[in-house]
């Protein structure tokens, strides 16, 4: 079994294209634990997302929240909203995206009144639980949608159908109360997140320092540890430390290069250092991860 890997733009904006212009809807039964390092990494897209965790327990990084998602609970993500997921084990979460326009057109009554209220809402998510009535029946409907998807190649009018289902329940049920100015707030404190972060990949190699980091965005260090760890609940520093432990560790076993080089490479001070870090973060050293991957990658059928 195969590894897979997010794939994100600069702001990280995820690159995949979920459908297609005449259908805009997609589903993903997906494991997070295929995922590289067990987790399906920070992205954002414009699509409204729906889950459900049917095996496993899935830790969701939303916006500013940190969420323990249980087997039978399920999610909505926000258009726009920075998320994450992670697994400490097997974590089957099947989910679908789709653009806010498959269930009316933008600028009709129906998208005006009952679609943009919710987007432009200050709430980045909503958490499902089975023993609510309400969320109850939109987990039920969830699971109708994801079966209609795996058995039947003709399904988009029903799928529509049920989703207009959904929605229904889940609009009579949101809270649109405290209006839309919070969630531009988070979307500028997001921005600029963002922007450190892909600071951070592109200079991972050189050295930084949270001065340097917060000058990406023309921030003070206070302000650039707010949004760390307001947001994704981690240190700047932290997180670029973890980045690079995460370059270094592909470069272990898709090169035959050196620990001492690719500690070099990736950014750190020494490889006495790297190899601390590295066995802090994966509990294990930096040989013993190499020849786990290769063994792993031996004994793949064919």
């Amino acid at each position: 079994m195969g590894t897979y890997k997010i794939t994100t733009d600069d702001t990280l904006r995820e690159t995949i294209q979920h459908g297609n212009s005449r259908y805009p809807f997609a589903y993903y039964p997906d494991n997070i634990w295929q995922f590289d390092f067990h987790r399906i990494d920070w992205h954002w897209h414009h699509e409204l997302e729906f889950l459900v965790v049917a095996e496993g327990t899935a830790t969701c990084l939303v916006g500013a929240e940190k969420i323990e998602l249980h087997q039978g609970c399920g999610l909505f993500i926000n258009s726009s909203i920075l998320h994450r997921f992670e697994a400490q084990d097997s974590t089957f979460i099947p989910n679908i995206v789709f653009s806010p326009t498959l269930l009316a057109p933008e600028k009709s009554l129906i998208y005006e009144k009952y679609i943009r209220p919710v987007i432009n809402s200050s709430i980045p998510y909503q958490i499902f639980y089975p023993h609510t009535t309400w969320q109850n029946h939109i987990l039920q409907t969830l699971s109708k949608i994801f079966t209609l998807q795996e058995a039947d190649e003709d399904n988009e009018l029903y799928t529509i159908q049920l989703l207009l289902q959904i929605w229904d329940i889940f609009f009579k049920h949101f809270d649109l109360t405290s209006g839309s100015p919070a969630l531009h707030h988070v979307n500028h404190k997001q921005a600029r997140l963002q922007i450190m972060m892909q600071y951070i990949h592109d200079h991972y190699r050189e050295e930084i320092t949270l001065e340097t980091i917060a000058s990406s965005v023309s921030i003070s260090k206070s302000g650039a540890l707010h949004i760390f760890q307001s947001c994704i609940h981690i240190s700047p520093v932290a997180y670029l430390i973890q980045y690079r432990l995460a370059q270094a560790a592909e470069k272990l076993y898709t090169t035959q290069k050196s620990v001492s080089s690719i500690a070099e490479e990736t950014g750190f001070t020494s490889s006495g250092y790297f190899c601390r870090k590295f066995r802090q973060h994966y509990h294990m050293s930096p040989g013993e991860y190499r020849r786990k991957k290769l063994n792993r990658v031996l004994t793949l059928p064919s």
